[in-house]
């Protein structure tokens, strides 16, 4: 009997034990439950928004280019006969460069010539008889109006005769003048590709390549492509410096003398050019430069500094402080420099921004402000 006694106590006892033993757990994690689903405070340091003047400067690849440049071919299908430069050479303005030969040419001018003569001698007896007519005229009844008029008409059309014969003998005669290859302007023969004996023509009848290609390398321009995001704040006058690779220790200036006034549409850049002295010929065309551009700040603008801008996949927004809350404020960047960026939104002076802004400070949630 005692034992069965016993058995019931600790039967009940166990029971007892693991009832509060149910009971402490289930209310230990409705505790956790609890303090999870509390709302997270963030402690966070805050700047007041403030206007300033942004000045940047980029960096960006250029490309040296002759200021002149031209590539000569033959006007007419000819044969080289003399050639009075080669590549490298320097060349003044008007310099004879080669001459050619043609020999139909030559045949077609004397033809020319005949029938020039031929058609003169016609014009002058025409224009001799209509003289004598008019003047015989004078006494009435000698010469028939009918026959003054004929005589009037074989002499205009004697003389539109000579004018053709004049035009055409002009054409050969300056065709012939093409034979003789003469530099538009001052430079260096940077190419050949012609000797002595061969056939030129005019591109794509008689020559695949020119003759000679002709630069002027005391004057270069330098082209570069600025980015649509920087086009607005392009000036005629901006001043420049680059550097190339053959003298990386000597840096050159220049200033900005064209602007495209629109985008090219593949690269979404506009083109600007600018004007380099090269009298001391250390450059030549078709270096690569390193261009910097400074953009002077023309305006006041909000400026923060990088990190108080955050980039979520759906916007770009500061995190602003209103009443103890976080508020996701959208906004648009535009020039940065030095760790700062200029901001454009709905935003106004004074307003209390987080210095490093991030998603997890959700929009909505209380915030702390450490004090410093």
């Amino acid at each position: 009997m005692k034992s069965k006694a016993i058995k019931s106590i600790l039967t009940v006892a166990g029971l007892f034990s693991a009832t509060i033993l149910f009971n402490s757990c289930g209310h230990s994690e409705a505790k956790k439950e609890e303090k999870s689903t509390a709302p997270t405070v963030h402690s966070v340091e805050v700047f007041a928004l403030e206007k300033g003047m942004m000045s940047t400067t980029i960096q960006i690849p250029g490309e040296l280019i002759a200021k002149h440049s031209v590539d000569l071919y033959a006007k007419v299908n000819s044969f080289v006969q003399k050639m009075n430069v080669d590549v490298g050479t320097e060349v003044k303005e008007g310099q004879l460069l080669v001459t050619m030969e043609a020999p139909e040419l030559s045949s077609q001018l004397s033809a020319a010539a005949s029938r020039l003569q031929s058609q003169e001698a016609i014009y002058a007896a025409s224009k001799a008889l209509y003289d004598r007519l008019l003047q015989t005229s004078k006494t009435a009844g000698t010469i028939s109006p009918n026959e003054l008029d004929q005589a009037l008409a074989r002499k205009n059309a004697d003389f539109a005769q000579l004018d053709a014969a004049k035009s055409s003998y002009k054409e050969i005669a300056d065709n012939k003048n093409y034979l003789a290859i003469r530099a538009p302007f001052s430079g260096f023969i940077t190419a050949r590709n012609i000797s002595v004996g061969a056939y030129v023509g005019p591109s794509g009848k008689g020559s695949e390549f020119p003759m000679f290609t002709l630069q002027d390398q005391k004057k270069l321009r330098l082209i570069v492509l600025i980015p649509e995001a920087y086009t607005s704040y392009l000036g005629d006058k901006n001043e420049i410096t680059f550097t190339v690779k053959a003298f990386p220790s000597e840096v050159f200036k220049a200033k900005i003398n064209r602007l495209a006034g629109a985008l090219d549409t593949k690269f979404r850049s506009e083109r600007i050019e600018m004007d380099i002295d090269n009298s001391q010929k250390k450059l030549l065309p078709g270096m690569v430069a390193e261009v910097k551009i400074s953009f002077p700040a023309t305006e006041k603008t909000f400026v923060v500094p990088k990190a108080a801008v955050a980039n979520a996949p759906e916007k770009v927004f500061v995190v602003k402080i209103v009443n103890g809350k976080a508020e996701w404020i959208e906004v648009r960047k535009g020039r940065e420099a030095e760790g700062k960026v200029e901001i454009y939104g709905d935003l106004s002076e004074g307003d209390q921004l987080v210095k490093v802004a991030t998603e997890e400070i959700r929009e909505g949630v209380e915030v702390k402000i450490k004090k410093d």
